[in-house]
C-alpha cells in the first residue's frame, strides 16, 4: 500500500452518509486508531473483515482465541490505547472468557468483538450458537448489544469509549446479520475523560498528613503506569524524601535506578520494600487498589504498617478502602494527584525534612542488605529441596538452580526490555530480580493468576512495539498451554525471545503437596520432550541451556536475533525440582481424615 493509499484509508467518513453496518463498523474502528485485531477469521464477521484491508487495519490470525485475547491485553498495556480481539460466534468467543478475565484484573483496556448468532436463529439451537453476553458479564465494565443494524456505529463508538473511561475490557457483540443491509450513519467522534487531580477538600487532607508525616512511603502502583505518571511519582517522592515500593506485578511503576526505589511488594518481593513500609507513618498509595494477593505476608513478615495513616488513590472509587482501612481517599488520576500533592506541599517546610539524610541512608542500607541476600541465596535450603538438588546429581544431564538462573537473566537484559511473566513457582521467584527502567514494559496475569498468559500477551506487546525487545518468562507447566503461539509470531514476523524455566513439574502446587501433603504427589510430574526442538519444528530458534554462563549470552544472541533478524528464539532452561516458598501459608489447611482407609493420608 502507498502512503498516499495508506492515508486515505484512515480517513474517517464525515458526517451522516449511507453505508453498510459492515462499513459503519469499520469506519468507527477507524476512527479509534484501530491497525491490529488479534483473532481468527470466521464467516460471522466476514463482510466486515474483507475491508478491513482497506481501511488500514490488519488482522493477526492465531492459533487459538484465548492467545487472541492476551494478545490484545498486552498490546493495550504497551500502547495505552485499545488492543481488539475478535473470533468467530459460538466456541471463537467463549476460547477467550481466561484472556478477557486476565484483562479485567490487569484493568487493559480490551475491546472484545463477538458476532453472534443471526435473530432468525437464536434459540433455536442452531449451529455455533451461544448466549454471548453472560459469559462476559462478570469480566468487562460495559457490554454493548446491537439491537439494530442502525446502531452499529453509536454502540461501536460507545464500547470503545467506554474502555477507556471504565479502564477495562469491553464487550461489542453483534448478531451476526446485522453486518449486512442499508443505513444512514455517522461516525461518532472518540471521547476521553479529563480525570483530573480529585477533590480539592481530599487533597488538602492528604498534603496536611504528609506535611506531619515523619517516615512517609509511597506505593507506586499500576495506575500510576496507565496514567503516564513516573515523573510526577519521582516529584513527590524526591519531595519528601520517601522510599518507592512497587505495588504487586507492577515492577515497572517506578524506575529500578533511582536511589529511592525499593522494589516490589507482594510474592517473592523486595525484603526491603517490606521492611520500609513496616516503618511507615504515613502510605501514600498511589495508583493502587490495595489488592488483598499484594499485601498478605511474605518471607516471613508481616509487613503491612498497622498504625499508619493510609492515603489512597485510585481513579476508581469503588476501591477506596475496599481491602485496607484508609485515611483519606482520593478519586483522581495517579499523575495528576501526585502532580497536586507536590504542589501543595512546594515551599513549605515538612517535618520528614529534617531526616531526610537519616530516612535515605535507611533506605540505602535496607536495599544493600537485600542485594547481597539475592547474590548469596543461590539456592533453595528447605528439606525437599535440598532432597532435589541431591537426587539431580545422580542424574544425567546438568541442573541449574532457578535463582542463580533468574540473576544472571537480570545482568543480561536489554535497554528498553518488555518482559511478561506466567503463573508458577519459579516465575514467582522471578519477582525478586525483575527491574525496569520505563514504565509499560512489564506485564503478568494479575489477580487471575491463568496459566498460558506470559507468550501471546509478549506477543501482542510486541506487535504494538516492534522496536522494543520483548521477553517471555514460563515454566513448562504453562509453557504446554501456549506454546502453539509460537507459530503466531513466526507466521508474521512479530519475533520474540522465550524463556522457559525446564523442572519438569506443576512447582507452585506440588509445593503444597510437600508443605501439607506429606510429598504425596499428585498429577504434578511433566515429562516432556525438548521445547526447544518443538520451537524448531514451528520455525523459531531453539536452544538449550545446561551451563550457567550460558544463560547470559544465550539471552544476549537470542535479543540480538529478534531485533536485527526478525527471529523468535526459545530459550529451554534444564532447571533443578527444587521450590521455593509458597506466599499464602492460609491457603490450605493441614489434613483430617475420619475414614480408617484414609488415615495414612494426613
Amino acid at each position: 500500500m502507498s502512503q498516499n493509499q495508506a492515508d486515505v484509508s484512515r480517513t474517517v467518513a464525515q458526517g451522516p452518509q449511507k453505508m453498510t453496518p459492515s462499513e459503519a463498523f469499520v469506519e468507527t474502528l477507524v476512527a479509534n486508531g484501530v491497525t491490529d485485531i488479534f483473532g481468527i477469521m470466521g464467516s460471522a464477521f466476514m463482510d466486515a473483515m474483507d475491508i478491513f484491508a482497506p481501511a488500514g487495519i490488519r488482522l493477526v490470525p492465531v492459533v487459538h482465541e484465548q492467545g487472541a485475547a492476551h494478545m490484545a491485553d498486552g498490546y493495550a498495556r504497551v500502547s495505552g490505547r485499545h488492543g481488539v480481539v475478535i473470533g468467530q460466534n459460538g466456541p471463537g468467543i467463549s476460547n477467550c472468557v481466561t484472556a478477557v478475565a486476565a484483562a479485567f484484573w490487569a484493568h487493559s483496556p480490551v475491546v472484545m468483538v463477538t458476532p453472534e448468532t443471526g435473530t432468525m436463529g437464536m434459540g433455536l439451537g442452531g449451529f455455533q450458537e451461544a448466549n454471548q453476553l453472560p459469559m462476559f458479564q462478570e469480566f468487562t465494565k460495559y457490554q454493548a448489544h446491537v439491537n439494530n443494524p442502525k446502531r452499529m456505529a453509536e454502540l461501536t463508538g460507545r464500547a470503545f469509549d467506554r474502555a477507556m473511561s471504565e479502564i477495562g475490557p469491553t464487550q461489542l457483540n453483534i448478531p451476526r446479520d446485522y453486518f449486512y443491509g442499508e443505513i444512514e450513519a455517522e461516525i461518532p467522534r472518540p471521547q476521553r475523560l479529563d480525570r483530573g487531580a480529585g477533590g480539592a477538600r481530599s487533597l488538602d487532607e492528604a498534603a496536611a498528613l504528609l506535611a506531619e508525616a515523619e517516615f512517609p512511603v509511597i506505593i507506586s502502583g499500576g495506575g500510576v503506569v496507565m496514567a503516564d505518571g513516573v515523573d510526577e511519582c519521582k516529584a513527590l517522592a524526591e519531595r519528601l524524601g520517601a522510599p518507592v515500593v512497587n505495588s504487586y506485578l507492577h515492577n515497572d511503576s517506578f524506575p529500578a535506578s533511582h536511589p529511592q526505589w525499593c522494589g516490589p511488594l507482594g510474592y517473592q518481593g523486595s525484603k526491603a520494600a517490606m521492611k520500609l513500609i513496616a516503618k511507615a507513618d504515613v502510605v501514600v498509595a498511589l495508583g493502587s487498589r490495595l489488592g488483598p494477593f499484594g499485601t498478605l505476608p511474605q518471607h516471613g513478615m508481616d509487613y503491612w504498617p498497622k498504625d499508619a495513616k493510609i492515603i489512597q488513590i485510585d481513579a476508581d472509587h469503588r476501591m477506596l478502602g475496599l481491602v485496607k482501612k484508609i485515611t483519606v481517599g482520593i478519586c483522581g488520576d495517579a499523575k495528576d494527584a501526585a502532580a497536586a500533592l507536590t504542589e501543595r506541599l512546594a515551599g513549605k517546610t515538612l517535618a520528614c525534612d529534617a531526616t531526610r539524610d537519616a530516612r535515605a541512608a535507611t533506605t540505602k542500607a535496607e536495599k544493600d542488605a537485600w542485594e547481597a541476600e539475592l547474590d548469596e541465596w543461590t539456592n533453595e535450603t528447605d528439606p525437599f529441596s535440598l532432597d532435589m538438588i541431591a537426587e539431580q546429581e545422580q542424574e544425567e544431564g546438568n541442573w541449574l538452580h532457578p535463582r542463580e538462573v533468574l540473576r544472571e537473566l537480570e545482568k543480561a537484559m536489554p535497554e528498553h526490555v518488555m518482559v511478561s511473566t506466567d503463573i508458577g513457582n519459579i516465575n514467582s521467584v522471578a519477582n525478586s530480580y525483575l527491574r525496569f527502567e520505563e514504565p509499560r514494559s512489564f506485564f503478568a496475569p494479575m489477580s487471575f493468576g491463568n496459566c498460558g498468559y506470559a507468550l501471546p500477551t509478549i506477543i501482542g506487546a510486541k506487535a504494538a512495539a516492534m522496536e522494543r525487545p520483548a521477553i517471555a518468562y514460563a515454566g513448562d507447566g504453562a509453557w504446554g498451554m501456549s506454546m502453539g503461539e509460537i507459530m503466531t509470531a513466526v507466521r508474521h514476523d512479530i519475533p520474540v525471545t522465550a524463556v522457559v524455566f525446564h523442572n519438569r513439574q506443576w512447582g507452585a502446587e506440588k509445593k503444597n503437596q510437600v508443605d501439607f501433603y506429606n510429598r504425596r504427589f499428585v498429577a504434578g510430574e511433566l515429562e516432556s520432550e525438548s521445547f526447544a526442538g518443538i520451537a524448531k519444528a514451528m520455525g523459531a530458534d531453539g536452544v538449550v541451556v545446561e551451563k550457567l554462563e550460558e544463560v547470559g549470552p544465550a539471552l544476549r544472541k537470542a535479543v540480538e536475533a529478534q531485533l536485527n533478524e526478525g527471529r523468535t528464539t526459545v530459550i529451554e532452561i534444564m532447571c533443578t525440582r527444587e521450590l521455593g516458598d509458597p506466599f499464602r501459608r492460609d491457603a490450605l489447611s493441614k489434613p483430617v481424615r475420619f475414614l480408617e482407609k484414609y488415615k495414612d493420608y494426613v
